[in-house]
């Protein structure tokens, strides 16, 4: 029964993000979502900036802290390790629904604003495959697994996971962490900038960058040299290799 629950949980935990993070592209992008990164009732700019910055620091310090190998090491004698990872998922998730949920919209000034029809549909155009290289990136290294599903299938199943091995499957073999480049390029790709985006894009880009720093140094604690030859090979946000692996 136990198992069973865990399972449920872990689906729930992953739709409940699915639907957010649905949420999140539309209020990034300022599209369909009744409330966006630009749209919402402002406030003055003290207020605005205060509360903007508590939550994008809310959101980086629970993902810095709960993906952090020595959290997960302490987390796991509280809670079974098939629901770690839907654990994070959820935290994460609630996180972000907070972030999205009291957003304080600061239209002015705008930064820039396109005029060009092309370069317009151009921006738009990066913006979606800043998405699309995300959502790629994911199922390459398993998707399920990155967001809970496979481990609690697995306990269901009464199945072991096979340890992880260090891959680098296609874009991974031109990036080293192409799911963030994903994040960048919709955060900045807009054709409409304005204060408030621009908070937003600094925050996450400034998260994305620190939340690297840390997640490298895990994955050379868990591959070791393997790791460190990939690194010196392959950009990190920027595309390119200087050898074959």
């Amino acid at each position: 029964m136990g198992a069973w629950l865990s399972l449920l949980y872990g689906v729930v935990s992953y739709v409940f993000f699915l639907g957010t993070f649905a949420y999140a592209i539309g209020f990034i992008g300022n599209v369909i979502v009744p409330k966006s990164v630009d749209t919402g009732t402002p406030a003055p700019l003290a207020e605005a900036l205060i509360v903007n910055l508590l939550l994008l620091t809310i959101f980086a310090l629970q993902h810095s802290i709960m993906a952090r190998r020595s959290f997960k090491r302490w987390w796991t004698q509280l809670v079974s390790p098939a629901v770690e990872r839907s654990t994070f998922v959820l935290a994460a998730t609630l996180a972000l629904a907070l972030l999205l949920w009291k957003w304080v919209p600061i239209p002015e000034p705008v930064i820039w604003s396109v005029q060009s029809p092309v370069i317009s549909q151009l921006l738009w155009g990066v913006f979606w495959l800043g998405w699309a290289t995300l959502l790629l990136s994911t199922f390459l290294i398993n998707h399920f697994e990155l967001f809970g599903l496979r481990q609690v299938l697995a306990q269901a199943m009464d199945r072991e996971i096979p340890e992880q091995e260090f891959r680098t499957p296609l874009l991974y073999r031109y990036v080293r962490h192409p799911i963030y480049l994903g994040f960048v390029l919709a955060f900045w790709a807009t054709p409409v900038m304005t204060a408030g985006h621009l908070l937003f894009a600094i925050g996450g880009t400034g998260y994305i960058l620190v939340g690297i720093w840390f997640e490298e140094r895990d994955l050379i604690a868990q591959f070791g040299e393997k790791y460190r030859r990939y690194r010196a090979q392959v950009g990190m946000l920027l595309p390119g290799r200087k050898s074959s692996i």
